[in-house]
């Protein structure tokens, strides 16, 4: 099974960071090709793309930065995406994303996620640019 992490670094402190990706209102904000819409209804959150759509859940623990999101289709097994914010010397902060490849899944899709993936941690540095 593959795996492939990408990280941004971001000039915000790992509080700020984490307060805004642990807030699943905001993943449409900033995972804008896996979450182009996010709604709920009685058993929780969706999010819809291209590939169709997929209940996700978020397991979060403060205290170590981590956000686990789990996401799969109706009745599915859910695929975890591990996540953790971390504190860096001298005030910035960083995320850190890990992709697992689906076993029985395309490399060609696996490899276009992954290239998505950086794409919207593109989004979460640029959301936090601050002048200096």
């Amino acid at each position: 099974m593959r795996t492939r992490t990408a990280t941004c670094v971001v000039n915000a402190g790992a509080e700020e960071l984490f307060g805004y990706l642990s807030r699943i209102e905001n993943l449409p904000d900033w995972a804008t090709e896996f979450a182009r819409e996010l709604h709920w209804d009685d058993a929780g959150p969706w999010v819809v793309n291209g590939l169709g759509e997929f209940r996700v859940r978020y397991d979060i623990d403060a205290e170590h930065g981590l956000i686990d999101i789990y996401a799969g289709p109706a009745g599915g097994d859910m695929a975890l995406f591990p996540s953790r914010v971390v504190a860096l010397s001298d005030g910035p902060s960083a995320y850190t994303f890990t992709m697992f490849e689906t076993p029985g899944g395309s490399a060609e899709l696996f490899d276009a996620q992954y290239d998505s993936l950086v794409r919207e941690l593109g989004n979460v540095g640029r959301r936090f640019l601050r002048p200096g």
